[in-house]
């Protein structure tokens, strides 16, 4: 039905287009568009007034935010709300009405409001700031003015693709200004907010000079030294993957072979150097906040220079001109919401797969070492793994199972040998097969499918009643691992020359780009190729249903796979071919629920 096998020549081949990519691809680092923005949540994380829905961040209802806030908060309108959550829902929910935006704390007396004075054309002029707590306006402080400041800037007063970009941030227009104010606000953004008054302020004395904004009017199509912003926006190709937010709506950061500034996440998207061990997650793959308790490698010039900036700033003599902080409200706010326990096996098991010397058929499993991990007995013998994903549900391949006979199978757990039962083992019988309505069983495309098994002891946990049973996490991106990785393939499969195999074995596999030099027109959309060099580890008839489990770095099993097809077991020039799972989470959560599944908000 299926069999899974890996290679030495395509591996041969993708290691060398690798290599030669990496050393002639330097002029691709920066890329001319990016179809991804900060709404696009295979990418980023959503904002905690936001979830994840088919691969756009989409506005929560208010009473769907977290009830535990740090303050009450004031739109533009005057309008008092409990949270900043609930504030930013609403103005989600009504991004034209500038009466919904963020104003104040409470209460909610006066508003915040930004004008440009200075110039006779309204997109262009010195910025001048009024704050509900006074009673004179201030300016901008030239002082870090920086493209994402006025990205806010000029948002906030309807330029919705934000400023002007000038050949670098130390281009940006500040003017010489006489003032009879004795103080300007200095703004820290993080380039997102849709109004100044989001953004941590500091009054300090001012100096010399004060911040001027030219708004971005233009409608044009971009020159060949200019990236195109998925708003419309051209931007100098420099400042594409440079890890500040230039464009407004993070496009220029988000498909990034590497970075000439910041930190680069797995997932090719750049984030500032500052971002990295903050606490908050910036990074789908979540590498921004490993190894953090370690030292760090020696810094940069510029890295150096931008602590000694920000230190300075913690110095300064004069505080925040608000009591409030958005910033960190919002990190309060996202630490607030329900996070899934998944894809960690229990104390007792090895918490770390080490690598191992390969052989033949992989290494035999030992107990709870993959407490994901389920058989599917069809009648008499068991034929297909699956992989338990939480509640009653066991995610497998469609190829598996047939949809009107759910009476046929049992689910068995915590199985190591089909020949020696464990007397604590559990089973479950099966209440309904629902195999994805586009399966194909000529060609394996879509091929997935879920059992709902009967709850038999009546308990909210279902299959985790009484025993080691830990759920995989379901992948909600197709980028959170990618070709290289080495993933854990396991299933009680055949070995080579067919010969049956009656222990759980497992073995490491390298993720691959595609399998389309070999599998040609049958390697389809929504596959994945996985294997060794050498073809030594690989997964063959009797794997099929089972899981491929990548691990992110804090060593959490994401189920990245199931097990489909192949040609030939174990041979080097044959990879495996597995159902990517990510590209169907929307249709595991629309069959098994949200709730269950959802990790980090998503």
């Amino acid at each position: 039905m299926k069999k899974l096998c890996c290679i030495f020549i395509l591996l041969c081949f993708f290691y060398i287009n690798t290599l030669t990519s990496s050393f002639s691809g330097a002029e691709d680092v920066r890329p001319n568009k990016c179809e991804f923005t900060s709404l696009s949540c295979h990418k980023v994380f959503c904002a905690p007034w936001q979830r994840c829905v088919a691969g756009v961040c989409r506005c929560k209802l208010p009473y769907q935010c977290p009830r535990n806030a740090t303050t009450e908060v004031c739109t533009e309108g005057k309008r008092k709300l409990q949270t900043y959550c609930q504030q930013k829902s609403v103005e989600c929910s009504n991004p034209s009405n500038v009466k919904y935006r963020f104003s104040s704390e409470a209460p909610c007396t006066d508003t915040f409001s930004v004008r440009l004075t200075g110039s006779k054309e309204t997109s262009k002029g010195i910025i001048k700031v009024k704050l509900p707590t006074l009673e004179k306006e201030l300016f901008i402080c030239a002082k870090q003015w920086s493209l994402r400041e006025a990205n806010v800037v000029c948002k906030q007063l309807g330029f919705p693709r934000g400023a002007d970009a000038p050949a670098s941030n130390k281009d940006l227009p500040l003017v010489t200004k006489e003032s009879p104010e004795e103080h300007c606000l200095q703004a820290t953004c993080r380039g997102l907010e849709n109004s100044l008054a989001e953004c941590a302020l500091r009054k300090l004395p001012v100096e010399k000079q004060v911040a001027e904004v030219k708004c971005y009017t233009e409608n044009r199509d971009c020159g060949s030294g200019e990236f195109k912003c998925s708003n419309g926006k051209c931007i100098p190709s420099e400042l594409a993957c440079d890890s500040e937010n230039d464009c407004g709506d993070l496009s220029d950061e988000l498909c990034c072979k590497d970075c000439s500034a910041g930190f680069h996440c797995k997932s090719d998207t750049c984030i500032p150097e500052r971002y990295k061990c903050n606490g908050e997650l910036d990074c789908i793959s979540e590498e921004d906040e490993s190894n953090c308790e370690v030292e760090q490698e020696p810094k940069s010039e510029k890295q150096e220079e931008e602590g000694q900036e920000s230190k300075a700033i913690q110095n300064e003599e004069t505080g925040n001109i608000v009591n409030y902080d958005m910033d960190a409200e919002r990190r309060l706010v996202m630490k607030s919401l329900p996070e899934l326990s998944c894809g960690v096996p229990p104390p007792a098991a090895p918490t770390k797969i080490t690598r191992k010397k390969r052989v033949i058929g992989g290494t035999n499993a030992v107990k709870n070492q993959f407490p994901w991990q389920v058989a599917i007995k069809d009648g008499t013998s068991v034929n297909c793994g699956g992989i338990y994903i939480g509640g009653c549900w066991v995610l497998t391949a469609a190829h598996c199972v047939r949809a009107n006979q759910p009476q046929r199978y049992l689910i068995i757990l915590e199985l190591l040998d089909r020949l020696s039962y464990d007397k604590d083992i559990d089973s479950f019988p099966v209440k309904s097969v629902i195999v994805h309505e586009s399966y194909n069983p000529n060609t394996y495309e879509n091929d997935i499918a879920l059992l709902e098994v009967k709850n038999i002891y009546s308990n909210p946990k279902c299959m985790q009643t009484d025993n080691n049973m830990v759920p995989a996490c379901v992948p909600w991106s197709p980028f959170q691992f990618r070709a290289g990785d080495t993933c854990t393939v396991s299933g009680w499969g055949r070995e080579k020359g067919m010969s049956r195999v009656f222990h759980l074995k497992w073995g490491h596999i390298n993720l691959m780009n595609n399998c389309s030099e070999v599998y040609k027109e049958r390697f389809l959309d929504k596959m994945e190729c996985a294997g060794t060099y050498d073809g030594s580890i690989d997964a063959c008839k009797g794997d099929s249903g089972g899981p491929l489990v990548c691990y992110d770095v804090n060593n959490v099993a994401y189920v990245w796979g199931i097990v489909s097809w192949g040609e030939n077991c174990g041979v080097p020039g044959f990879p495996g071919v597995y159902t990517k799972v990510a590209h169907y989470y929307e249709w595991i959560s629309h069959q098994v629920g949200r709730s269950l599944i959802s990790k980090y908000n998503v």
